[in-house]
């Protein structure tokens, strides 16, 4: 594990700085603890339907995750001292015979095997003055600009700083730093990379081979809460070399009836290169949902524009609605509409079960000169189930099921099975 300089300097200061402090002001750091320790058992398989017959037609694995957690409180006094902890280790209960590689599942080294067991140590040292936090070390950001992704056995993490306020009522603020990441199936951290997500960003506009790849990200994040109706926001991102990312979003829930709302979700997006790697992008995306009593309806629409399709880092969560299981619908030119439901099953007596279906259609997309445009589609089922009491009581059980038929990617099926459990332990 690698800390860059800055985050290396605030944590050997932290931890000095805790160690020199009384015992009495130490109570704090100890009592606000919390630990917890996940177990995650991931399946997953993906049906390569139109694969040739000299390239791989199924990936199947099947894996058991182990995360450990621990946020530790502040010392008492002016500045407060604390730290964060992980340990992440993931164990292959089944995987290979040609059918490894379901995108980032598990690890492979350089001949292609799997090994039997990966995991990852991290910390991040933290001051806190007010209501405002300085992490350094390793940290799991969660704005527009770049949200961790974790759809897999274990998390992707970062090595950065990262600002945290919440001193003005309504407003949160967020500024950092990130050097360095590690994938969900990598036991290194690594410079970090644009994504290229199972769709087309007409890479060949990029003026430099390198244009994809920086050891430095610069981000800023504010979100103002207006009123319990109205929430906007202003983000920022810089891969350094790379590109230069503006997004605005606003989210306005209006109550109609007792269990009754509707929700407008809007977001805008402008991306342009730096240092001349060619990126150009606008998009656009917008979510409607209708709340009625247990079932909720939903409407989405997401265009891209500009000379590229959409850029952000490497297998984060986009900050689009049309990013589902699979799909990003974020290709160059590329326009989506989304057809969502949702049904709680507590209004049938059955609190914990969930349903998610929802149907992506896009189109234009480019597929570079003198061809036809392209078009894709996705179909998701999600089902869980959270036991709510016996000796069972929060363990949770999904079931995701997808569709792709893709001028990009192909046609593909899959099915994920994830059980997990969370344990306190502190």
């Amino acid at each position: 594990m690698k800390y860059s300089p800055l985050a290396r300097s605030i944590s050997l200061g932290t931890f000095a700085v805790a160690l020199s402090l009384p015992i009495a002001a130490q109570a704090a750091f100890i009592e606000d603890s919390k630990a917890s320790l996940e177990l995650r058992n991931f399946y997953m398989n993906r049906d390569f339907r139109d694969a040739p017959s000299t390239s791989q037609s199924k990936a199947e694995e099947w894996a058991q995750g182990f995360l450990l957690k621990y946020e530790s409180g502040f010392t008492e006094g002016t500045v407060g001292v604390g730290v964060d902890a992980y340990g992440f280790t993931g164990f292959k209960l089944d995987s290979g015979g040609g059918t490894a590689g379901t995108g980032l599942l598990l690890p492979k080294n350089n001949k292609g095997d799997v090994p039997s067991s990966y995991g990852e140590l991290g910390a991040a040292a933290k001051l806190r003055i007010s209501e405002t936090t300085l992490r350094a070390g390793t940290l799991m950001p969660k704005l527009p600009v770049v949200s961790a992704g974790d759809s897999r056995l274990l998390p992707q993490t970062f090595q950065g700083v990262q600002l945290t306020s919440l001193d003005i009522s309504n407003l949160t603020l967020n500024a950092g730093q990130l050097e360095r990441d590690n994938q969900r199936n990598s036991t290194n951290n690594e410079a970090m990379a644009i994504s290229l997500h199972n769709g087309k960003r007409d890479i060949s506009k990029y003026s430099k081979t390198n244009a994809n790849v920086s050891n430095k990200f610069d981000f800023f994040s504010g979100n103002y809460k207006w009123n319990d109706q109205l929430t906007t926001g202003y983000h920022f991102g810089k891969l350094d070399g790379v590109y230069n990312q503006h997004i605005v979003n606003g989210v306005f829930t209006l109550p109609i009836a007792e269990g009754q709302s509707l929700k407008a979700d809007l977001r805008y997006a402008k991306t342009s290169d730096d240092e001349s790697s060619g990126i150009d992008n606008k998009a656009i995306s917008g979510m409607l949902t209708y709340q009625l009593g247990y079932n909720s309806f939903g409407l989405g629409y997401q265009k891209m524009s500009g000379d590229t399709g959409y850029a952000y880092l490497l297998l984060t969560d986009p900050h689009l609605v049309n990013y589902v299981q699979i799909r990003d619908f974020a290709a160059t030119d590329e326009k989506s509409w989304q057809a969502r439901y949702d049904y709680n099953f507590a209004g049938l007596g059955i609190p914990g079960l969930n349903l998610m279906t929802r149907y992506v259609k896009g189109s234009n997309i480019y597929m570079g000169a003198n061809q036809s445009r392209g078009n894709e589609w996705e179909r998701d089922t999600d089902i869980s189930y959270t036991f709510q009491d016996g000796p069972l009581k929060n363990l949770g059980v999904k079931w995701r099921n997808a569709t792709v038929r893709s001028d990009l990617s192909g046609k593909m099926d899959e099915n994920r099975l994830i059980v997990s459990y969370t344990i306190p332990l502190l």
